[in-house]
């Protein structure tokens, strides 16, 4: 997302000053402002986590599948670039290099998404136990 919430907390509670006399109440706005975005984060993860839930529990391969073929492909480009790649070049042969730069981002969200897929697993959630 290009926008933030948090981007907009400190001009918020610098306006506080001006309209609200009570220390009090300032300064439980100020940490309700402060919360928002965080709550909103959660919300947000709580959201996909049950979307993500549902999409792992589908019959079909290319919805429940996904993650998987993804994350076999980031492990083909690995494969070849820091496996077979260093073993061919001895003997002459170069090998193209797979460009890690645009996979390392996709990886670590499914390495991410891989914590959720454990917690299936382990609540007998998934698909496949």
């Amino acid at each position: 997302m290009g926008f933030s919430l948090t981007s907009l907390i400190e001009p918020v509670t610098g306006l506080l000053d001006k309209f609200v006399v009570d220390k009090d109440k300032k300064l439980a706005l100020a940490h309700e402002i402060a919360t928002m975005a965080e709550r909103h984060g959660q919300e947000i993860a709580k959201a996909q986590l049950k979307i993500n839930e549902k999409e792992a529990q589908h019959k079909s391969l290319f919805v429940a599948g996904w993650r998987p073929a993804v994350a076999w492909v980031c492990v083909g480009g690995f494969t070849i670039n820091y496996m077979i790649s260093p073993l061919a070049a001895p003997f002459g042969i170069v090998i193209p290099q797979a460009d890690t730069a645009t996979m390392m981002p996709v990886l670590m969200g499914l390495l991410g998404l891989g914590t959720m897929r454990t917690y299936e697993k382990h609540n007998g959630t998934a698909r496949n136990n």
